[in-house]
């Protein structure tokens, strides 16, 4: 049986090197990024509100996790993807989805794990009770697992083929109202 386990900042970086080899299994980088990556990772625990869960086994191997915070100015993320949705579809949407929104940054499962509803539960874990209007994500823009999953919980497309500055894949920015209204039929309306 799986179980989740919530973390703050200082649960959090103590199990960073754990957490980089969830990531590296599930999305295998180039090693000549993981450096960056772990960075990344301690810098976005600084955030606002920042809180992860863990998923473990009974024996607590973590095979999972995610993690999320409040939005605002200064974060790289949330500047250059408000930005982006501003310049395609205006200032009061981008205000709508980015005014008072959680950013999920991180969710993976170690591959020996994924398609048992661990991401559902964590997606689903991180968004309960948070006090934003709006959850937002990126994800590769392909039809991938995670992608479907999405939907599922009620995220719609705020934008497709989306590439990052100095960056080549395409991802979609995503984003639902909350609460979360899982498997509902249809898309939910945006805020």
């Amino acid at each position: 049986m799986i179980e989740l386990r919530r973390a703050g900042p200082e649960g959090f970086m103590p199990a960073l090197d754990t957490v980089i080899g969830i990531y590296t299994a599930a999305m295998r980088p180039p090693v000549d990024q993981l450096a960056g990556r772990q960075n990344i990772m301690r810098n976005h625990a600084t955030f606002p509100d920042f809180t992860c869960l863990f998923a473990h086994t009974e024996d607590g191997t973590v095979v999972g996790f995610g993690y999320g915070f409040h939005g605002m100015p200064g974060q790289w993320w949330h500047e250059v993807v408000r930005r982006a949705l501003e310049e395609r579809s205006g200032a009061e949407a981008a205000a709508g989805w980015f005014g008072n929104a959680l950013e999920i940054a991180e969710i993976h499962v170690h591959p020996a794990y994924q398609g048992k509803g661990i991401g559902r539960r964590l997606v689903s874990g991180l968004c309960e009770g948070r006090p934003e209007s709006t959850a937002v994500l990126s994800t590769h823009d392909q039809p991938t697992a995670a992608r479907h999953l999405y939907r599922r919980l009620g995220f719609v497309d705020l934008m497709t083929m989306f590439v990052f500055p100095g960056g080549y894949e395409h991802y979609a920015i995503v984003g639902t109202p909350l609460p979360l209204t899982a498997d509902a039929p249809g898309a939910p309306a945006a805020p």
